[in-house]
């Protein structure tokens, strides 16, 4: 009997404007994401929802705009993860064995406007200790990195308005 082949998914680029301060980190796409090629596609994901209420745009207009207003607003997305094998959309499914870590030290290095780094969700947050050894005391001592709510619709446990105000209550000091 054949073993069965593991299927790598591939993330994406960063959405990175010229001077970002805030860097979202989430973990690695979903599903609905990689078939549309877009971050946070889900349309039960409140990533976009909370980012049009906290930089003031309308969530409806159409992805490459909102990316726009994301970056003018000096806020970048990656994720955590450049690769992995995960069936399904769910962080828990993430085959931890094939997991390939985005190259961060360059993305520091190329950007040291970076203060915040904001993890949606805790498998970000837990996967992006792998990448701390690799980053200098510089870019360390320089980066605010806190976790929040995620938006997946999988994070049940919150409401909408719960996770809306946790990312608030993160980013509003952070802008200001």
């Amino acid at each position: 009997m054949a073993a069965a082949t593991l299927i790598i998914e591939t993330g994406f680029a960063p959405i990175i404007g010229d001077s970002p301060r805030f860097l979202v980190l989430g973990s690695m796409p979903g599903v609905k994401s990689l078939a549309d090629q877009r971050y946070y596609a889900h349309p039960r994901n409140a990533f976009w929802p909370i980012m049009a209420t906290l930089f003031d745009f309308d969530s409806a207009l159409a992805y490459e705009a909102r990316c726009a207003l994301l970056t003018q607003s000096g806020v970048a997305v990656w994720d955590v993860l450049q690769a992995c094998h995960r069936p399904g959309s769910l962080d828990a499914n993430i085959d931890n064995a094939t997991m390939v870590i985005n190259d961060f030290k360059y993305l520091f290095e190329q950007h040291p406007s970076f203060s915040h780094v904001f993890f949606n969700g805790a498998k970000a947050e837990s996967v992006f200790q792998h990448v701390l050894p690799t980053l200098s005391e510089s870019q360390l001592l320089s980066l605010s990195m806190q976790r929040l709510p995620s938006t997946s619709p999988a994070h049940a446990a919150m409401s909408f308005e719960q996770k809306l105000g946790h990312w608030e209550t993160a980013f509003i000091p952070a802008v200001t």
